[in-house]
């Protein structure tokens, strides 16, 4: 039930920031708006499909490059079908496609899943520093964008918010408190084996972790990390042409990256707030906000349907090649 409020909360989000893009559009810029999508260049989602279908092949390498300090080296295509897998499942529910592909691994390369986690949790580690080097470059090609950026996020109010809802965080702690409280004494004499069990996936999970620091090929890993986010810049630069006066240049593009992937992170799949940030980046670079949100639109659009192409086709092949493998 945690879960399912916790994922239901982030989707409501990405519905209000969608409902909340929408509305900032004058009622005479709607024509506009539809018009720009209707005209879009569609052919731009070919050279798009292939760029990131490219950056998650180079990140299962990755991802392959930081096992191999624990012993194992998965076959590539499976390990590449895993991650894309994941993505799919990202877009259903947060992070559990982190947990699938792991699992997909454990099952067809028989590594230990709890392993193989921690060497997730230190890719994505290496991420966000790869992000903050994104938008320290934004900040030094754009620093008037980057900074009105921050300010508008900074003092956005939160829409649905009422003066109790303090009150209300502190019904809902007590409760859960109340909750764990009579578990314990129910299943108190479990706990012993559960702990164990725990320490074990910890100490995995660390193994996995500590992984990284043990990297013998430190020059591919920085590689295959800057052809992943060199490939991201390039889809997003490429995906401004889509719409019709929103062509912009690779410094622009860069804060759009920035902001973009805090979108894609704050909402499953992006939904809402990816479309929503790309257009304001972009209307502080003076692109009218209509024509840059259903650019971010196309943008968004086009990234969930190479997920769903490409994860759809993983999920049927997976466990073909590998029955006939046996």
């Amino acid at each position: 039930m945690g879960k399912f409020l916790k994922i239901s909360f982030f989707f409501l989000i990405g519905i209000l920031l969608i409902w909340w893009s929408l509305h900032q559009i004058p009622p005479q810029e709607w024509d506009k708006f539809k018009l720009s999508l209707q005209h879009s260049r569609f052919w731009i989602i070919i050279p798009v499909f292939f760029l990131l279908g490219l950056s998650h092949f180079l990140r299962a390498l990755r991802w392959r490059l930081i096992m191999e300090p624990l012993g194992y080296q998965p076959g590539i295509l499976n390990t590449y079908l895993a991650v894309l897998i994941g993505y799919l499942a990202n877009l259903a529910i947060p992070r559990l496609g982190e947990v699938l592909k792991c699992t997909l691994l454990s099952k067809y390369e028989k590594v230990p899943a709890e392993k193989i986690v921690g060497t997730i949790v230190a890719e994505r580690a290496f991420d966000v520093f790869c992000l903050g080097l994104v938008f320290l470059l934004a900040l030094t090609l754009q620093f008037s964008v980057i900074e009105a950026g921050w300010n508008q996020l900074r003092t956005a109010p939160v829409a649905g918010a009422t003066p109790n809802h303090t009150t209300l965080l502190l019904q809902i702690f007590a409760g859960v408190a109340i909750v764990l409280i009579v578990l314990f004494f129910i299943f108190k004499s479990k706990l012993t084996k559960a702990i164990e069990s725990i320490k074990n996936i910890f100490w995995g999970v660390w193994a996995g972790i500590m992984s990284a620091t043990q990297l013998k090929k430190h020059n591919l890993f920085f590689a295959y990390s800057f052809g992943i986010w060199f490939l991201y810049l390039f889809a997003t630069y490429i995906g401004l042409y889509g719409t019709i006066g929103t062509e912009s240049s690779f410094a622009t593009a860069i804060s759009c990256l920035a902001y973009a992937s805090i979108g894609m992170i704050i909402t499953p799949g992006g939904i809402g707030a990816y479309a929503y940030f790309m257009a304001k980046v972009l209307e502080l670079n003076g692109i009218d906000y209509t024509l840059g949100l259903a650019n971010g639109t196309l943008q968004w659009f086009s990234q969930f349907l190479i997920v769903l192409v490409l994860g759809g086709l993983s999920l049927i092949i997976l466990p073909i090649i590998n029955k006939q493998t046996k």
